[in-house]
């Protein structure tokens, strides 16, 4: 994504509790005379703010003009992770464009294959093992803050219904009732006119 020199570019991730969150980065600069985004500058760097869905920061750092971060939700929900560059430049004359390229990885614990391969074939095994049940209980933390999530939809979307349903009772009553007055009121005048 493209941001400005001195602006902030947030980016919302739905994460489940004590899931662990690893992002790159890196950022390239503006090169108004090749007409292209060239490798950032020395001492360029990004601010990286993180806040949990309480409001609470869970990550504030500098880093240089790429960089790994890394945080773990305690919370399930959105988390709001935000970019900044440190530029010093007044804002009139930080007219430059900065691209970011991002990725994130969430939940996700990466074998190193040198450590592996330097085991003997049973620890291989039972390193690989291992990884495989983190990521089983990955799965099923996820599969759990989905069904949580159902489960409030499925309650907002019953209580809606049901106002609805007695919203409906109250303007029937409420027609009813104008509709009786309104049949009152003709009936009298009629007879105070001798019309009946």
């Amino acid at each position: 994504f493209h941001i400005g020199e001195r602006e902030e570019k947030c980016i919302i991730e739905d994460i489940p509790s004590d899931t662990l969150v690893v992002g790159n980065y890196k950022v390239q600069r503006w090169d108004i005379h090749k007409h292209d985004f060239l490798e950032s500058a020395p001492g360029l760097g990004m601010f990286v703010t993180v806040t949990s869905p309480s409001a609470e920061v869970l990550l504030s750092k500098l880093y240089g003009p790429q960089g790994t971060f890394s945080f773990t939700s305690y919370l399930s929900g959105e988390h709001i992770i935000c970019f900044q560059s440190n530029s010093t430049r007044f804002a009139v004359t930080a007219g430059s464009k900065l691209r970011i390229h991002l990725d994130i990885r969430v939940g996700e614990h990466f074998l190193d294959e040198s450590a592996i391969q330097t085991k003997d074939k049973v620890n291989e095994v039972n390193v690989r093992l291992q990884h495989l049940i983190e990521q089983i209980h990955h799965v099923t933390r996820e599969q759990d803050y989905e069904r949580e999530r159902e489960e409030n939809f499925r309650k907002t979307s019953e209580e809606t219904n049901s106002n609805i349903l007695w919203w409906a009772i109250v303007q029937t009553l409420i027609l009813i009732s104008i509709g009786m007055w309104q049949i009152k009121s003709l009936r009298d005048f009629f007879i105070s006119k001798k019309l009946v």
